[in-house]
């Protein structure tokens, strides 16, 4: 266990709480681990019939330690960096395939990793001040945690297209974006006396403190989004024109080249896979990508030395990025 995730068990319900708020809740290997092995433990536990994870501090959480991962790439400790990826993509898969209510309550920050560890369980509930998105483009990595498959399959938006458009452009969803597409189940006006009433009443509880959806300001992106972005990124850059082609030029403007074109692979390549499959997709590609110096030269401008101006590699030509997708 780490001393980042603190679990126990209120009547039925085991409780996860991501403690690390200083580093905005991010996940280190430690506490990918940590929250693998006590989902197998309650899993096989009768007295368990349900498991909520919830955050310390104002932000749910950033996503993965990609500052550990980047310092590990230069140290030369590789074999370290593909494990923790691995077994953070095996948690993930877990959670999906679990067979008790799991229930993320979401407040702030949902980015990365986050999204990993709430957007595949059975009930995703957010703040009306939480925002997701997948922002590993600026970071000169790749859509991961399972997002390059579920952000194509949402549950009340399933599209090829628009899963492209969240993955590379890093499109900050807001609470009733995610209502809208199903990535999230309830909207609350705050957290406060949520996870006692899930531990009395049951996942329930939840359709009675819920909010209404207001107005997606996504749903008025999709037929430009559904006209543009399919196929490769050399293919969806030649299509971006207008208002809404400028709206993703900005969202793109710190991107990596290499992973625009990295990511539009994997999206593709994964449309014909199931989630496990994709997450495969997401290790075998993700394995490259830390080994290119994108990956330290992103991480280092956003998160170490934060002057925001990275300086990548030009554009890869995409043949490298399919050879090792299936």
């Amino acid at each position: 266990m780490t001393e980042f995730v603190k679990t126990e068990v209120r009547g039925t319900t085991g409780v996860i709480t991501l403690d690390r708020p200083k580093a905005l809740n991010s996940l280190n290997p430690e506490m990918a681990r940590a929250i693998d092995e006590i989902l197998k433990q309650w899993r096989d536990d009768d007295t368990v019939t349900q498991v909520v994870i919830q955050s310390s501090g104002k932000h749910f959480c950033s996503g993965g330690d990609v500052r550990a991962a980047r310092d590990g790439v230069l140290e030369g400790r590789l074999d370290e960096v593909d494990t923790f990826f691995a077994d953070e993509y095996a948690m993930n898969l877990d959670i999906a395939n679990y067979p008790k209510p799991y229930i993320a309550l979401c407040n702030g920050v949902i980015m990365g990793g986050g999204m990993g560890v709430s957007a595949h369980g059975s009930h995703m509930v957010v703040t009306e001040d939480a925002f997701a998105s997948m922002p590993e483009m600026n970071i000169g990595y790749i859509t991961d945690v399972g997002m390059s498959w579920l952000l194509q399959n949402l549950p009340k938006r399933p599209s090829q297209a628009l899963g492209a458009f969240l993955a590379l452009t890093g499109y900050r969803l807001s609470p009733d974006d995610m209502l809208a597409t199903g990535l999230a189940t309830h909207k609350v006006a705050s957290l406060d006396g949520v996870l006692d009433g899930i531990v009395e009443h049951g996942p329930g509880y939840l359709d009675e403190v819920a909010l209404e959806q207001g107005e997606s300001q996504l749903a008025a992106l999709y037929s430009d989004i559904e006209a543009t972005f399919t196929g490769s990124w050399a293919e969806i850059r030649e299509r971006l024109d207008g208002e809404f082609g400028e709206k993703v030029q900005e969202l793109t403007k710190q991107a990596s080249p290499s992973s625009l074109v990295a990511a539009a692979e994997l999206i593709a390549a994964n449309a014909s896979q199931d989630l496990a499959g994709a997450l495969d997709n997401e290790r075998r590609l993700g394995a490259v990508m830390v080994r290119e110096p994108d990956f330290a030269e992103g991480v280092r401008a956003v998160l170490v030395d934060k002057d925001q101006a990275p300086k990548f590699a030009p554009e890869a030509d995409p043949s490298k990025y399919r050879a090792v997708l299936r």
